[in-house]
């Protein structure tokens, strides 16, 4: 029999190849399932999430060593494969244990009578593999194609070549950090935690031994030792898990200046709850109420519990004023996107999305930004944020809405992250892995006059 931390990261790979599944939620319950913990644990977590990342440049690098179209090789095979390419190019695994527990897992996979043909067909292509470490199979990739060509960076970086042009695009000026960015993507993030307002103190939060500050937010940590679940304050629900570039937005909405502030905020994309309860904390201190909308009953109720049972949350689709006629002080618009900005936390996520979705998406979000805007009072400000940069979700969408509405003023959203280095020129805000070790973040700030 194969060992148990290799067979549960194999059956991540199954439930996100059969299922859809995301990784970061059926991840748990296999490990638990299959009784790890401890560095068992944290071996199939590197296993099965390092090869969900670099799915693309272990394809690459299987398909010279395959006499056949990668398509046409059973797909669990493929994902053995995969597992064994990761540990040989990317862990520190001795190239016989890779090699070895690869045909083992194989051996296990289908019918008994096969067995030996599908180990023996992993054993001679994993030994291809390793007869190149990972600098000379980039030479061997690369071929004479340029440091910049879209083509090999989104080989050697495992990211669909039209993500690798959007994020080209969304760098502007900046397209020379492309590969750094690539690079950040592949990078495992550690969780980052949020003291949340009025529950529990960020001098408490930080007080825990396993966990240092965060870089940005005054209300951030970072866990280094162990996982969120294992502290009671994130089981109870004074501290959550949360990105600082998320934190680092609602903060933002928080510190703008409105004047003859009556204290209404309104969450309008508000499951699964993170970002809504940390507003309604600020809300609170400051003496004002949040009342959260998610148009989902499954993730309102995710809201419910994360505002707790004082909190408002109302079911109904935003575009369309489940609220009623009330104006509102405060608005974030946190519109559903692409998620091309959390690569780093979901790795399959880059292959699931196509650039179709953007069509679709693109009008829910001016719908959405469009109602914001319609429910702010005068004087009031909407923040509209996404975790993707690309241009479509982003600029494209707050220009469109915006031309020909001279009541409507897109204020410098930079002044509002206090302490925050390379925010480009304005007036938005973009936050980037390779700069800030945030998740890619966007935010306009909109205030309407009249």
């Amino acid at each position: 029999m194969s060992d148990r931390p290799r067979s549960a990261a194999l059956e991540v790979l199954r439930a996100v190849r059969e299922d859809d599944a995301y990784a970061n939620l059926v991840l748990p319950s296999v490990i638990h399932g299959f009784g790890l913990t401890g560095r068992d644990a944290a071996f199939a977590t590197e296993i099965a999430y390092g090869t969900l990342r670099m799915r693309g440049w272990y394809d690459a690098i299987l398909a010279e060593c395959i006499d056949r179209p990668l398509d046409r090789v059973e797909p669990v095979l493929l994902d053995v494969l995969r597992m064994g390419v990761h540990q040989l190019l990317a862990m520190r695994v001795p190239d016989h244990a890779a090699v070895d527990s690869s045909c083992a897992l194989a051996r296990e996979q289908g019918a008994r009578p096969g067995a030996a043909a599908r180990a023996g067909f992993v054993n001679a292509v994993l030994r291809r593999v390793a007869r190149r470490d990972v600098a000379a199979w980039e030479v061997h990739l690369r071929g004479d194609r340029a440091d910049d060509d879209v083509e090999w960076l989104a080989t050697r970086w495992s990211h669909p070549t039209w993500i690798v042009r959007a994020l080209r695009d969304a760098l502007g000026p900046a397209r020379g950090e492309l590969a750094a960015l690539l690079q950040s993507d592949d990078e495992a993030a550690r969780p980052s935690l949020v003291a949340r307002p009025g529950r529990m103190a960020p001098e408490e939060l930080l007080a825990l031994p396993e966990v240092v500050p965060g870089r940005w937010s005054p209300l951030a940590a970072t866990l280094v030792d162990g996982t969120p679940d294992a502290l009671a304050c994130i089981r109870d629900g004074r501290a959550g898990v949360q990105d600082e570039g998320s934190q680092l937005v609602a903060l933002a909405l928080a510190r703008a200046a409105v004047a003859d502030d009556a204290g209404r905020w309104l969450d309008m994309c508000a499951g699964p709850g993170g970002k809504a309860a940390l507003l309604d904390g600020l809300a609170r201190e400051s003496g004002g109420r949040l009342t959260a909308v998610e148009q989902h009953p499954h993730r309102a109720a995710l809201v419910e519990t994360a505002l707790g049972p004082d909190g408002v949350v109302i079911v109904g689709d935003a575009r369309h004023a489940p609220w009623g006629e009330g104006a509102f002080d405060r608005v974030l618009v946190d519109a559903p996107c692409t998620g091309l900005g959390a690569l780093r936390r979901r790795p399959e996520s880059r292959w699931r999305r196509s650039p179709s979705d953007l069509a679709a998406l693109g009008a829910t979000q001016r719908d959405l930004l469009r109602a914001a805007l319609e429910a702010v009072r005068p004087g009031g400000v909407v923040a509209y944020v996404t975790c993707s940069p690309h241009l479509a979700e982003t600029e494209f969408v707050v220009s469109d809405v915006i031309r020909g509405r001279d009541e409507i003023v897109l204020e410098d959203a930079r002044a509002l992250l206090p302490g925050v280095p390379d925010l480009g020129e304005g007036p938005t805000v973009q936050l980037w892995p390779h700069r800030h070790g945030t998740d890619a973040m966007f935010l306009a700030l909109l205030r309407r006059t009249r």
